[in-house]
């Protein structure tokens, strides 16, 4: 199934039916006085999140969803039949924006979240409700109201913990596939990746997390260049951003450091706010470097980046799998300390946050 994560929609909700004026007819009745009934409400428009769903390529091609009109009410006091609600199911992570007033409306990010987004209008009043000790016969009702009208915006941000920035060949999708699951695209040209992957990675038996891999960032992806930085907003709501490095570029003229640093550049004029996020520094495909060569190249590295004493960095070669574990092990002790500020703030919202991850652990490797 084609990925899509963006998509504009026109919703409208259903007006409400008309009221009636009516009178009692019958035999042997001469007074039966009003009798018009109300309208039905108009049906309303809901969008609920859906985790089997994992796109929103639905509503690329179907852009138009209006809710059922409330029937008019009829005489013998009869109501009119309410317009039947239409409820939208998107992935989880979707957000809605009003498109002319550009506020959201909603931020689906747990399960069966229900959310109206579109009210239907209410009936309209038969005659039968003007009657009064001086208006016996009351010929007055109104309409119903119309239903709200809206031009949306959905917009698709996958859910996860852990999310892999990198150049394109950096070694993000060999990663994801060597930690989970995963099975992206692998192969010795850019942009194999095309769409964001999602890859579920088991720790221990009760301890997991989610990591995204998205496509590769290059120099001037901020003015559009190769994929540009349109999935960047899948990273919005990850807990820890991974880094990873080729510190073993197949050309000669290659240079991580400058690389690594546009890839940051890439990333502050996207979004300060995630540029703020946690970084780790993932120094990828050391198998490729001479054993007594890697001390040396990483030290190198390190100095002319100018890595922050504070900041965890790893060494790890992703297609044997050696240094991973130790960096799931920290990412899933970083995971665990952020929830668990998270749900403290949730009780107590005004309480601090020290620290966004926790202290060095013997298994984690630093700076060499």
């Amino acid at each position: 199934m084609k990925f899509i994560d963006e998509a504009k929609i026109y919703v409208a909700a259903g007006a409400g039916g008309n009221g009636v004026a009516s009178f009692r007819r019958e035999k042997y009745e001469p007074e039966g006085g009003p009798d018009g009934g109300d309208g039905g409400r108009g049906g309303s428009v809901y969008v609920v999140a859906d985790r089997n769903i994992n796109t929103l390529v639905e509503y690329r091609y179907t852009r138009k969803f209006l809710a059922q009109r409330g029937e008019n009410g009829a005489s013998s006091g009869c109501y009119g039949k309410g317009g039947k609600d239409i409820v939208l199911r998107v992935p989880v992570g979707t957000v809605i924006t009003d498109v002319n007033t550009h506020q959201v409306v909603a931020d689906l990010a747990k399960d069966e979240q229900k959310i109206l987004i579109a009210q239907g209008g209410r009936g309209g009043m038969g005659n039968i409700h003007f009657k009064s000790s001086t208006n016996r016969a009351p010929r007055q009702c109104t309409k119903g109201d119309p239903g709200e009208e809206r031009d949306l915006r959905l917009e698709l941000r996958v859910l996860a913990d852990v999310g892999l920035l990198g150049l394109p060949n950096a070694g993000k999708s060999t990663f994801i596939r060597a930690v989970s699951a995963a099975r992206p695209k692998v192969a010795d040209y850019p942009f194999t990746t095309m769409h964001p992957n999602l890859g579920v990675v088991r720790v221990s038996e009760n301890k997991s997390f989610v990591i995204a891999d998205v496509p590769g960032l290059i120099e001037g992806a901020a003015e559009g260049a190769g994929l540009g930085i349109r999935f960047l907003k899948h990273l919005a709501r990850t807990r820890v951003l991974l880094h990873i490095v080729d510190l073993a570029p197949p050309d000669p003229e290659a240079d991580p450091v400058r690389d690594a640093k546009a890839i940051v550049q890439e990333l502050e004029k996207y979004s300060p706010e995630l540029a703020a996020k946690p970084r780790w520094l993932v120094l990828n495909k050391l198998d490729l470097i001479p054993e007594d060569e890697r001390d040396q190249r990483v030290a190198e590295f390190l100095a002319a980046y100018g890595v922050d004493a504070e900041t965890p960095c790893f060494r790890i070669s992703a297609i044997s799998g050696d240094g991973c574990r130790p960096l799931l092990y920290r990412l899933q002790e970083a995971i665990d300390q952020v929830a668990a500020i998270e749900r403290q703030n949730e009780a107590s919202p005004n309480a601090s946050v020290d620290a966004y991850f926790p202290e060095d652990s013997e298994d984690s490797e630093e700076h060499s």
